[in-house]
């Protein structure tokens, strides 16, 4: 049996260790022949150890991701743990997007799975659904690993930066006092994705960076990974603004709730006449994720579920 294990989302070096220390660790524990080529690991063997030793290379990655490093005595104690579990393995994710500070991120329902699948497929994506469905979540996870694949220079994550327009003259304080509060979402998931001491600088050297979709205008982005969130509240004059600022080699997910709408007429929602502009046009991607993909509290389904046998609140005033 064959297996291709894919490590696009973590440096490939620490993983192997100094000339290959980890690796010639993992080779004389199991029986499976390791090959490596590129940023692949072909693995030849039994399936049960095939299995075993796609855990330790989960495990590595999910190791090097929470403490920054991976030393040796780290990799000698995972394949004990592994040994000791007597071949009772446990599921590692087919789909990994990025190994982040709490563990290995991927798709947790159906619904996410395709949307992985089409941010693979398309360089243009369009993410549709209500809150809790893990769409700008999944966005910044594909930028960082990216990123740090060095598939791409920077990351640009931008939003709305106030629900009726970006009227920021009316908040106190200089730019990053008026517009953090409206991007902390981005800040959190970014939080989540990398360590304190490396977001910090990519952030103070702007290889990411996060604006109001305002500060958009008159860019062109080249080898940069874009995300706009929160897109149900850009115009469409935005929205083609922001679609038009994408340069060679980059590539774009665009977020949004269209039940969520906060612009005096939902019709001016550049997301809704976008969906209906790009419908089938190659190289561009559209996902509809629905309640049954909530992965927050257990109760925020139930919440979506209530408002939309209810209808919309605001039509009722």
């Amino acid at each position: 049996m064959k297996k291709t294990i894919e490590l696009k989302a973590v440096d490939l070096q620490s993983i192997l260790g100094v000339a290959d220390t980890h690796l010639r660790l993992i080779e004389d524990s199991f029986s499976p022949k390791i090959v490596v080529r590129g940023q692949e690991i072909h693995v030849e063997g039994e399936e049960n150890e095939i299995s075993q030793v796609r855990e330790v290379f989960h495990e590595m990655a999910q190791t090097l991701a929470r403490k920054g490093n991976l030393t040796k005595t780290d990799v000698q104690q995972l394949i004990k743990i592994i040994h000791a579990e007597n071949g009772k393995t446990i599921e590692v994710p087919d789909m990994v997007i990025h190994y982040g500070r709490k563990g290995s991120i991927s798709p947790r329902t159906k619904g996410q799975e395709t949307y992985v699948q089409t941010v693979q497929n398309n360089d243009i994506v369009f993410s549709v659904g209500p809150a809790g469905t893990g769409k700008t979540f999944i966005a910044v996870a594909f930028a960082v690993a990216a990123l740090e694949n060095h598939d791409v220079d920077k990351i640009v994550l931008c939003r709305p930066a106030v629900e009726a327009g970006e009227n920021l003259g009316f908040l106190p304080g200089d730019l990053k006092e008026k517009v953090d509060p409206y991007l902390t979402p981005l800040y959190d998931s970014l939080g989540i994705m990398l360590p304190r001491n490396r977001l910090k600088p990519f952030l103070d050297k702007k290889i990411i960076e996060i604006v109001p979709l305002a500060y958009m205008r008159g860019r062109t982005l080249n080898n940069a990974f874009m995300i706009l969130d929160e897109a149900q509240n850009a115009s469409a004059m935005q929205m083609k603004m922001f679609l038009t600022r994408l340069g060679v080699n980059s590539r774009t997910i665009v977020t949004g709730d269209i039940t969520q709408i906060d612009l005096p007429k939902k019709s001016d929602s550049g997301m809704i006449q976008v969906i209906k502009i790009l419908k089938g046009v190659d190289g561009i991607g559209f996902v509809y994720l629905t309640e049954s993909d909530v992965v927050r509290h257990h109760l925020v389904r139930k919440i979506i579920n209530a408002y939309d046998r209810n209808g919309d609140v605001k039509k009722q005033k």
